[in-house]
């Protein structure tokens, strides 16, 4: 994917603001940064972008198709799509993949290595508290839903 410009980056800006569960605190300018500093990968159908146990240093934002989140014995956690995040928790903790994700269809992202993230907080600490704040409404907000599940079924 080269770098949007005019209406294709109107339209990436759209999706990346409005997704559920996005990083809803970047503005245009932050968008633009962290797109400029990021590589555009593609995944094929069952091609794994994280792998449980492993430490990618990587996070992507999809830009189109799902992915699924999987735990041990391929149990799914979630599904994400165009404009939401995954590696995050690996970068938060500077550790390895809590789960592993699988593309569903084929998936276009945005991939930006740990070490290039870091430099753009470095050099912008104002973008750095904008995503972590996300990432934490992220991560509250999967929470949530994770306890409305066990609520409405206790034994699972």
């Amino acid at each position: 994917m080269p770098q949007p410009t005019g209406r294709a980056q109107e339209q990436l800006l759209s999706v990346l603001q409005t997704a559920q569960n996005r990083l809803e605190y970047l503005t245009p300018s932050d968008w633009a940064l962290f797109i400029d500093r990021a590589k555009d990968v593609t995944f094929q159908k069952d091609e794994i972008l994280i792998q449980k146990g492993k430490q990618a240093k990587m996070v992507y934002l999809l830009v189109k198709g799902t992915a699924r989140i999987e735990a041990d014995f391929k149990a799914r956690i979630a599904q994400i799509g165009p404009g939401q995040i995954s590696g995050e928790m690996g970068f938060l903790e500077n550790n390895v993949a809590s789960a592993t994700v699988t593309a569903e269809e084929e998936v276009k992202a945005y991939a930006i290595e740990w070490s290039v993230l870091g430099d753009l907080f470095e050099l912008f600490p104002h973008m750095a508290s904008r995503f972590y704040r996300s990432l934490a409404v992220i991560l509250a907000r999967r929470l949530r839903e994770q306890n409305e599940i066990l609520e409405v079924f206790p034994d699972k």
